[in-house]
């Protein structure tokens, strides 16, 4: 479990640090506060130096099928952004502190792919120029031991020159995207073969009370996930609502991700709030029956209301993340503190 995150010159991030850090972490602030960011760090941290992060389209904010229309200009229109303030000259780095392995350290550092070469002959200098401006993306990844290991990624492809050596497993789910996938399917089929598929059936009870049963098959030509709420047919889960496969999708997330992080954007997201309070009493059972930390970022009062009935105000930590010009500073609320601002409505989002 990570217990500490130190981030420097991370999309908003100037200098950010988090001194306490609990299985369950609730992230809340103001717009372009950096909820999202912080939930990106964690998955870089996680990845061990694999370079191919920085081609992941969660990290990257679009999707797939843009990533793979414009791989020709990731490096300079989409990796810019992930340095504060575009610059590109000062090294992203990412540090925590995860129990029990120890000190984790990641560096992102911007280097030409090219050294510049000066040309004797003039009609080269066009192309000579345009080499010399090609970036690479070069991750230092240093675990407990002291070891370092380095990989690069450019718009030619990635180089590893040992291979990652992942932490701590992790999964982002970002807020757009809600659909089910036949990913999901396959997660549900894993989930089911070790007997533990009733935990995302009286998850999404707590939504659809009428849902009797859920299953995995392929009768459409792939796999989805099907539901029989009484009617002559099972019909998809997928058409059940945006809650629904939300729900879903957290769940299978959280199961796929057994010891590991799973960070999830705006949780309350197609949710109506006075299930809320259940929906955190799910999410904490799954979290708990596979070792998993979650990082669930909120805009809403309601959301953190409810996980403070449901779980008690020592059952998880409110993060508040604030920025002002240069500056970065996290709130984190003991449980004191987050039982008085429930009490008075006191604004801590």
């Amino acid at each position: 479990m990570l217990e500490r995150l130190h981030i420097r010159n991370y999309r908003v991030f100037n200098d950010l640090t988090i001194d306490r850090l609990s299985r369950i972490n609730l992230i809340a602030g103001k717009n372009n506060s950096g909820k999202t960011s912080l939930l990106e760090a964690i998955f870089l941290l996680s990845g061990g130096g694999n370079a191919q992060s920085a081609s992941n389209a969660n990290i990257l904010r679009i999707d797939t099928f843009s990533l793979n229309e414009m791989a020709s200009e990731i490096s300079e229109t989409f990796w810019k952004p992930l340095f504060s303030k575009l610059d590109m000259s000062r090294p992203i780095e990412i540090t925590g502190h995860y129990k029990p392995l120890g000190q984790l350290a990641l560096k992102i550092v911007s280097e030409r792919l090219y050294p510049t070469e000066l040309s004797l002959d003039r009609a080269s200098d066009a192309s000579a120029t345009n080499l010399s401006a090609e970036r690479s993306l070069t991750f230092q990844y240093t675990d407990p031991t002291g070891q370092t290991i380095t990989g690069h990624n450019s718009r030619f492809g990635t180089r590893q020159e040992q291979p990652p050596s992942v932490p701590f497993s992790s999964t982002i789910l970002l807020s757009q995207i809600t659909s089910i996938h036949h990913v999901n399917a396959v997660q549900l089929g894993v989930l089911r073969k070790q007997k533990k598929g009733h935990l995302l059936l009286e998850a999404l009870q707590v939504i659809e009370p009428r849902l009797q049963s859920i299953e995995d098959n392929s009768s459409s030509g792939a796999p989805m996930i099907w539901g029989d709420i009484g009617l002559p047919e099972l019909i998809p889960l997928s058409a059940m609502g945006e809650g629904m496969t939300r729900i879903a999708r957290l769940i299978l997330a959280i199961a796929s991700t057994p010891n590991g992080v799973v960070a999830v954007d705006e949780i309350e997201n197609g949710l109506h709030h006075s299930i809320l309070p259940k929906v955190w009493q799910v999410v904490a059972t799954a979290a708990k029956q596979f070792n998993t930390q979650i990082f669930a970022t909120t805009h809403s009062f309601e959301c953190i209301e409810a996980a403070h009935k449901a779980l008690g105000a020592d059952g998880f930590l409110l993060h508040r993340l604030e920025a002002s010009g240069t500056e970065n500073r996290c709130v984190t609320y003991e449980s004191e503190a987050i039982s008085a601002a429930m009490r008075h409505y006191m604004e801590v989002r």
